[in-house]
């Protein structure tokens, strides 16, 4: 019996692939690691910020995964880095491993590389005929105000909750 377990240093594999072939605008190697069903979401914490429908998506399906994540690259600019940090496990159900990280975003000013973004990322993992697939991705961006974390106790701390 083969095990679907997929390894810690598998998935940081994958994740990275994934954010490399995004940043390339690699499409097929995107599609290569979509499933066939998956689910795609993004958004803000605050879900109001003023570039809000650029990065705002709920989609089912490879394909219309797909178009919508070629359809934002196009529309960001190059070169554009997202590096996965902090990746780890947090389940497998037999077939599917969940993960959650962060992504922290770089571009080019004035000859210079600076931040853009970070963000918290969730997904689950499967292995498909070909190779590991993404069967679900949520990116939430951070955009509230940082504040000390005392004042924010009682406030939806954890930007994943919503």
């Amino acid at each position: 019996m083969v095990s679907n377990d997929i390894s810690l240093s598998e998935l940081q594999e994958f994740v990275a692939e994934f954010w490399y072939h995004y940043d390339e605008g690699h499409y097929d190697e995107l599609a290569a690691r979509l499933a066939d069903d998956v689910h795609y979401a993004s958004r803000t914490d605050i879900g109001a910020a003023e570039f809000e429908e650029f990065v705002r998506a709920d989609l089912h399906g490879r394909d219309d995964t797909l178009a919508w994540l070629a359809e934002h690259r196009n529309g960001s600019p190059y070169p554009l880095r997202h590096n996965g940090t902090n990746i780890f496990r947090t389940g497998n159900d037999g077939a599917v491993t969940t993960f959650r990280s962060y992504i922290f975003v770089t571009q080019v000013t004035n000859g210079v590389p600076f931040a853009v973004s970070s963000a918290i990322v969730e997904g689950g993992v499967k292995r498909g005929p070909r190779g590991l697939v993404f069967t679900s991705m949520t990116v939430i961006l951070d955009t509230r105000e940082s504040a000390p974390f005392s004042s924010l106790v009682g406030d939806a701390v954890d930007a994943t909750a919503h």
